[in-house]
């Protein structure tokens, strides 16, 4: 299980939002009560001088006491928390306790974020300028001659190691702020897709007219060093990237980026859309012609974004609505209902006779009903008619609903080689300011697709409308295949460049779009972690109500070896981490940019979903000026609220500073060390003792932050000659148990001290990057410091440590001990530190035999020891995972997988609490299909009839793949790419996003001592439960000779939620609110709307093309 989300609020809440589940039946709910009832009447609370009992209270109140005294003065011996408490206590004099101001840090941070951004907007504006000038001074050349640096082809060579053409030599070196990918910071590069020639007229031209901007790429990385990619994508679908990179094919040879398709150029070529798709499922449809219409679909649906809103329509004799849930609306243009199309898409079969006028009726209506209604992108209003020509009846229909105003354009697509009907769907779009294209084969949709952009583009062309738009969070795993880049969440900043020709202006005509990439993890670096305390964090989110950047995004998941993105990783919404927001009161302040503050009880996960925080969380907010984004703080109440402040001298300080044991958190910016080359080897330490020193007068350094550190090197000092003098007390015949003792700062200072040798060490990934639960981190402060930080003063929090090693798959290696160090001025308590150890755990069960072979007023041997047959011992933590058991293996284990009837028992009582948490962003797997086995017996040739269609599918999947290679543009494989792609798809993933619920087990500080009986039909089982004083430990002793296996395991697992139709449905329909974009471009008076198209281009083999069709046709029937 992966880190999971916060808590849903109780099964009793109204659902909100759309988000409702279906609780389990009736059946099973009425036998869980029964059983609980039963539990509650059959329980008897047991007085201490209950009959004879066979588990002396008092005895195991003894045990706990004892177990509990000798591993306090164990843990607080070697972990040294007294001693690190009192220095807190010497120093708190000197000590300032500020109350941290929530508005006004979510103000700094926003404004610093402005700044940031701003720049990258000042680097992509001068990207504009530069573009549209070279243009400007530029004469198309048809006979253009030139040579440019491919970035597919730099540095490759012939069999005679010689350079190929448009392969020139290009030094590239690694570089650490490009993620250490091999790059040329002097000069840009220029990509091309498969299916583009490379030596193209207009290639060649608008190549050479961009060369303008590689002194423009280096002058704004030299202005601004933080300046990642930046890029120009051009409409004829070249890309020229800086810095230059040399671009890998994929597995099958072929390049299928093009950048038309990526969502920073289409958000910034056009304004927001609503879109009907109308597509023709006539007879007249069948074979090769519903292929190219189904390719066409989907490459429209890759065009949107989420600003934009769609539905489609198929008709034939009747209309329908694809998915009927979305019958009569439009629905936002978001990666899952773009995907959830698609596949709904695929499964379109032809009958009929084609009607389009009441289709084309049913589209205006939508159309019409949304703009009226306000709802929608309230811009461009578009329709896509697909079809292979056989319409009538569609004037009528214009005239009606689109003239002579024609607010909405419409497009047409004619699909197949037939241009009998060329002319009436040409008429159709110029007539409706469309545009007409005609699409032969697969290998023509994505160019003809993209025609529609450009007539979209238009009247912002003409107003000079340079919009600058950022888009949603993404990964550019196409851009970076196989890289550890392609893994890292980015927006990027966009504006379009237009020609600023006289004698174009009327066409509008886009050259391209500029843009650069801002990584959220350096934006996120402007809220310090330090400053937000324990729990606090920043978070982002967009206009659209999306999540830009938050701790609990998890957009990863892990598919055997390998960490993919989920499906729907950027379209999670701030309802689905924030759940306790239950009436989005804090998601409809943000998206509308406002700024303010909320209170809400949380549910915070720790430890991948096992246990759960409960804090009072205050949330500030406001907008990011001149975004789309606004950014929230969120700091915990209580000590949440309260930072401590020090001051020492910079002598005393470094003095302290350089010792070998400490470390500071490596996420966090001390000091800036990623700009200058000179500064990117330093360590965070390394570069704060330069800038102390004075070594280093150019480094910038958090001088609050590297204060604090200072202050805390001084305190924590005298801890490393408390551990030191311990270690050394060691003697080697002994084994002390404690394996290492640690501390961590508020100013994320880290120090440790080892008992043993290194080699000896029970859990060696602890306190190192590989295990960032235990280390501080940009996201959060350590799990071991949170949980401490929720214990009452004094008091050990006790955490086994699983190991994850192929040999011993979860098996406990260690436990963790710690303890929050609180400093109090004038009322105000702040959390300073957490201190602790790790401990075998062979170590603490010792401890825990010895313990209970103690006794009260009794001379000898005890009368009864957890060694005894009859009794069985558990030590569990405060959320019921067992620390110590008789049976080594049940060690990490939860106690309701071990013994259902106790975990049942304690539930029903109040011991422990069950607290239900929900999951919105999980993956899961799909349930099995179970089919009849005498099914394919029952007809031989059933079966063979049903292999054969297979075959000719494939065969027909082939003919198709091989006629797409018939266009002038050497597509080849990327038509192979375009199958090969359909195949993957149609392949059932090992998961799939879904949303899942799962208990949480907690147990109730306020009962420390709890007995009773259980009823197991012929016998009865007793059980006593003793909390262990100053730690989250409790101790239980059992009658194991009571057999109570028929109670069912009371398990920590996450079950999918299920909706019914009805249910889905609402939540499919639901359209939460949203801010639009601030401009549209929608038309514009000079437009020459009669530039509307005319036939493609091919030149397929005409007995090609037949051959798939023949395929469809004829031999399927045959098998029938």
């Amino acid at each position: 299980m992966l880190g999971l989300p916060k808590g849903h609020p109780n099964p009793g809440t109204p659902c909100n939002g759309g988000h409702c589940r279906q609780w389990p039946g009736a059946w099973a709910f009425l036998q869980k009560t029964m059983v609980i009832v039963w539990l509650l009447l059959s329980s008897t609370s047991l007085p201490p001088t209950w009959g004879q009992p066979k588990i002396p209270l008092e005895t195991v109140k003894l045990w706990a006491d004892t177990y509990g005294r000798d591993l306090y003065d164990t843990v607080t011996k070697y972990s040294g928390s007294l001693l690190l408490q009192k220095k807190y206590k010497d120093v708190a004099p000197s000590l300032q306790i500020k109350k941290v101001d929530g508005l006004e840090l979510v103000r700094k941070f926003s404004e610093d974020m402005e700044n940031m951004l701003q720049r990258k907007v000042e680097a992509v504006k001068s990207l504009v300028e530069a573009a549209e000038e070279a243009d400007l001074n530029h004469e198309f050349n048809a006979s253009l001659v030139f040579d440019y640096y491919n970035s597919v082809l730099i540095n490759e060579r012939d069999e005679k190691g010689r350079h190929v053409e448009l392969g020139a030599e290009f030094v590239l070196e690694s570089n650490a702020h490009f993620s250490n990918l091999r790059v040329n910071t002097s000069i840009s590069t220029v990509q091309l897709p498969t299916n583009v020639y490379n030596k193209d007229p207009d290639i060649l031209n608008g190549v050479y007219m961009s060369e303008a901007l590689n002194p423009v790429f280096v002058e704004n990385f030299q202005r601004d060093p933080t300046l990642t990619w930046q890029y120009f994508g051009s409409s004829t679908g070249f890309f020229r990237i800086y810095p230059g990179i040399k671009w890998t094919p994929d597995e099958n040879g072929v390049i299928a980026f093009d950048c038309r398709n990526r969502g920073w150029y289409i958000q910034a070529a056009t304004s927001p859309k609503d879109m009907v798709i109308v597509v023709d499922v006539s007879g007249s449809m069948k074979g090769l012609r519903i292929a190219i219409a189904k390719h066409t679909i989907t490459t429209i649906l890759d065009t949107l974004g989420e600003n934009d809103f769609v539905n489609i329509i198929a008709y034939n004799d009747y209309v329908h609505y694809i998915e009927p849930c979305f019958k009569g609306i439009l629905v936002q243009a978001d990666r899952d209902n773009r995907e959830h199309f698609k596949q709904l898409v695929e499964e379109l079969m032809v009958k009929g006779v084609g009607v389009v006028n009441r289709a084309l009726s049913e589209a205006f209506q939508i159309l019409k009903q949304f703009q009226e209604a306000r709802q929608g992108s309230l811009c461009n209003q578009v329709i896509m008619l697909i079809t292979d020509g056989a319409v009538e009846g569609y004037k009528q229909v214009f005239e009606e609903y689109n003239w002579p105003d024609r607010k909405v354009r419409v497009f047409t697509y004619l699909i197949g080689r037939e241009v009998t009907f060329a002319e009436r769907m040409k008429w159709i779009a110029c007539n409706n300011k469309g545009y007409y294209t005609q699409i032969s084969t697969l290998a023509d949709a994505q160019e003809n697709v993209m025609e529609y952009l450009h007539v979209l583009s238009r009247p912002m062309a003409i107003n000079r409308g340079h919009d600058i738009i950022w888009t949603e969070a993404y990964m550019d795993s196409k851009l970076f295949p196989s890289k550890a880049q392609s893994l890292m969440l980015l927006t990027t900043v966009a504006m379009p460049v237009f020609s600023k020709k006289n004698e174009t202006r009327s066409h509008g005509i886009l050259l391209g779009v500029v843009g650069s990439d801002v990584t959220l993890r350096e934006l996120m670096k402007l809220a310090p972690r330090y400053k937000l305390g324990v729990h606090g964090y920043a978070f982002l989110n967009t206009n659209n109500g999306y999540i830009l950047s938050h701790p609990d995004l998890r957009p990863l998941y892990r598919e055997g070896k390998k960490l993919k993105p989920k499906p729907n990783y950027n379209s999670v919404d701030l309802s689905e981490v924030e759940w306790e927001d239950q009436a989005e009161t804090l998601r409809t302040a943000m998206i509308n940019g406002e700024t303010g503050s909320l209170s809400l009880e949380v549910k915070v996960p720790l430890d991948e979903g096992k246990r759960v925080l409960f804090l009072t969380n205050q949330y500030f907010f406001t907008g990011i000026s001149d975004t789309p984004f606004s950014l929230g703080v969120v700091l915990s109440q209580g000590h949440g609220e309260y930072a401590p402040l020090g001051n020492t001298s910079v002598e005393e300080g470094l003095h302290d500073l350089l010792h070998p044991d400490l470390t500071l958190a490596s996420d966090w910016i001390y000091c800036v060390t990623d700009i200058d080359p000179d500064h990117r080897k330093l360590s965070q330490l390394e570069a704060m003792v330069r800038f102390l020193t004075r070594e280093d007068p150019d480094l910038q350094c958090d001088e609050e932050l590297v204060r604090e550190v200072l202050f805390d090197a001084v305190v924590t000092a005298p801890m490393e000659a408390y551990w030191t003098a311990l270690a050394l007390n060691i003697s080697d015949e002994s084994e002390p148990g404690v394996d290492m003792a640690f501390l961590g700062t508020r100013a994320g200072l880290l120090r440790s001290s080892l008992f043993v040798g290194s080699e000896k060490v029970s859990d060696r990934k602890f306190l190192t990057p590989e295990d960032k639960a235990s280390v501080f981190t940009m996201d959060h402060f350590p799990q071991w410091y949170r949980q401490a930080s929720e214990q009452p003063s004094g008091s050990f929090v006790f955490n086994l440590r699983w190991a994850e090693r192929p040999e011993s798959p979860g098996e406990p290696v260690a436990v963790t001990a710690s303890t929050a160090v609180a400093v109090t001025v004038d009322k105000k308590t702040a959390i300073a530190a957490a201190v602790g150890v790790q401990m075998r755990v062979d170590f603490l069960q010792r401890q825990f035999w010895a313990a209970t072979r103690q006794c009260s007023a009794v001379e000898g041997p005890c009368p009864k020891s957890c060694e005894d047959s009859d009794l069985d011992c558990f030590v569990t933590d405060n959320n019921g995972f067992i620390l110590i058991s008789e049976r080594s293996q049940e060690a990490g284990r939860f106690l309701g997988e071990v013994d259902g009837a106790l975990m049942t028992q304690l539930l029903s009582m109040g011991v422990f609490s069950q607290v239900t948490m929900y999951d919105y962003q999980a993956m899961c797997k799909p349930p099995d299909h179970h089919h009849s086995a005498a099914q394919p017996l029952a007809s031989p040739l059933s079966a063979f009839l049903t292999v054969a269609r297979w075959l000719m599918h494939e065969l027909l999947l082939c003919l198709l793949e091989w006629s797409a290679w018939g266009s002038w543009r050497e597509p080849g494989a990327e038509a192979k790419a375009v199958f090969h792609h359909s195949h993957k798809h149609k392949k059932q993933d090992l998961l799939y996003p879904c949303d899942t619920e799962y208990p949480v087990f907690v147990h109730q500080t306020a009962i420390q001592e709890a007995n009773g009986i259980i009823e197991c039909g012929t016998c009865q089982k007793m059980f006593v439960m003793q909390q262990i004083p100053r730690s989250n430990l409790l101790l239980l002793v059992t009658d194991p000779t009571c057999d109570c296996s028929f109670f069912p395991p009371v398990l920590q697992e996450a079950t999918e939620v299920k909706y019914n139709a009805s249910v889905k449905c609402d939540r499919m329909r639901s359209q939460k609110p949203r801010r639009r974009p601030d401009s549209c471009h929608a038309f514009h008076p000079e437009e020459n709307a009669q530039d509307c198209g005319g036939a493609s281009d091919t030149s397929a083999p005409p007995l090609l093309l037949l051959l798939p069709l023949w395929a469809w046709l004829l031999l399927p029937q045959l098998l029938c």
